[in-house]
């Protein structure tokens, strides 16, 4: 398997370009940009379906284009533009067009629009479907918007792998500046599907929290509940980076990809899938078990999927482990968005050498035997950091973010 970056020292199975991550742009249930967002992970969270209140795409777009992207598009220009400022701006990046690329993942696309022009060709006729619907309604609406916007000619590509869309993209993302084919890459998810027909469908399957709490790991879980979102970082080849004097606040370290292959909604009893996943991260990143400081968990709140994922972490990590959390309690479960967002935490913790509780959990699931974060912010010294992704379809992913 490539590495990444290899360890620390820039050494791996395979020698490649380290990846710095200089730039962060989140637009999250929780909070707008990097210190609202970090607020509102150390707060108490709203009950029910979360939506981004107040969330007005016209600047970004102005009042008629607004009108042709999806809000899940919309998300997902708004967060990269957040992320480029924080990088310094394209000014600041001074990078290459034919050399920046973008990686925007998500899990449906436009949704929203797709259930509005369906409505409107059922009760008005074909005649009033939008000749803007296509576009609006590819998954790879959000990346290309990016693209076009700020003239970023590099590779543009979009992964749809359910929940772990927003990982899988920032790990291909830093594979394509480890490998030398990209110096910048703006990777990430957005996700915008809290639709009455989206409700529907993962109430129907009892996917969604019937008390309308997200309780990662705890024994009286139910269910997710539904989010939207987005998030984007940027990625650049660590050399550059410190050549120009960005803010490093992170190392992307490491990845890895891998299935299931057992069932379209139900993770493998006992995870060996998410087990292999971690480890082959661990080791993409030159690093071991041992290395690792801290596990953000992919933690969705339904009872099958925490118990599996805490089943193979102790096969990775024994118990405890190292300390866990998931972010899922307070931010809900953004779908295609949800790594990306879960990205920018596992960096924030790290850069504020804090660690969130799991939000929503009081009482700890018996049967999970790990150290899981509970009630008080805790205080760390921040190490290489594990974040999970794992989605329907069997899709695994696995970030090794390290301190700079």
């Amino acid at each position: 398997m490539l590495a990444l970056v290899g360890g620390a020292d820039g050494t791996g199975s395979i020698p490649g370009r380290r990846v710095a991550i200089t730039g962060l742009g989140v637009f999250a249930t929780c909070g707008v940009g990097k210190e609202a967002f970090w607020e509102g992970l150390l707060a108490t969270p709203a009950d029910g379906i979360r939506r981004i209140e107040d969330f007005d795409a016209t600047p970004y777009f102005g009042s008629k284009e607004v009108r042709r992207i999806d809000r899940f598009g919309q998300l997902a220009v708004a967060a990269a533009e957040q992320a480029i400022a924080d990088a310094g701006g394209l000014e600041g990046l001074a990078a290459d067009p034919d050399r920046v690329g973008v990686f925007i993942g998500t899990g449906v696309g436009g949704l929203e629009t797709l259930q509005t022009q369906i409505w409107a060709y059922k009760e008005k006729g074909p005649r009033r479907v939008s000749p803007f619907m296509v576009p609006m309604i590819m998954a790879n609406a959000g990346a290309a918007a990016v693209s076009m916007r700020y003239g970023m000619r590099g590779p543009c590509e979009t992964t749809v792998t359910a929940c772990a869309s927003g990982t899988h993209s920032i790990a291909n993302a830093a594979r394509v500046i480890a490998t030398g084919r990209a110096d910048v890459m703006l990777a990430g998810g957005a996700e915008a599907s809290c639709t009455g027909v989206a409700e529907a469908a993962f109430g129907n399957m009892t996917a969604l929290s019937r008390s309308g709490r997200s309780k990662p790991f705890d024994a009286t879980r139910d269910g997710f509940v539904m989010a939207e979102g987005a998030a984007v970082v940027i990625l650049e080849e660590w050399g550059r980076a410190v050549a120009r004097g960005a803010t490093i606040y992170a190392e992307l370290a490491g990845g890895a990809s891998n299935a299931d292959a057992y069932h379209i909604t139900a993770p493998s009893p006992g995870g060996p899938g998410a087990a292999a996943c971690m480890e082959q991260a661990i080791t993409d990143a030159g690093l071991t078990p041992t290395d690792i400081a801290h596990i953000n968990a992919h933690g969705t709140s339904t009872p099958l999927n925490d118990a599996a994922e805490a089943e193979a972490i102790v096969k990775v990590f024994g118990t405890p482990g190292p300390p866990v959390t998931s972010t899922k309690g307070v931010i809900g479960h953004a779908l295609g968005a949800a790594g990306a967002i879960e990205t920018v935490a596992s960096v924030l913790t790290i850069t504020h050498r804090l660690i969130p509780p799991t939000a929503g959990l009081t009482e700890l699931d018996p049967d999970v035997h790990l150290d899981v974060v509970m009630g008080e912010p805790r205080p760390w010294e921040p190490g290489p950091t594990l974040s999970n992704s794992f989605g329907f379809g069997g899709h695994n992913g696995c970030l090794v973010i390290s301190p700079a």
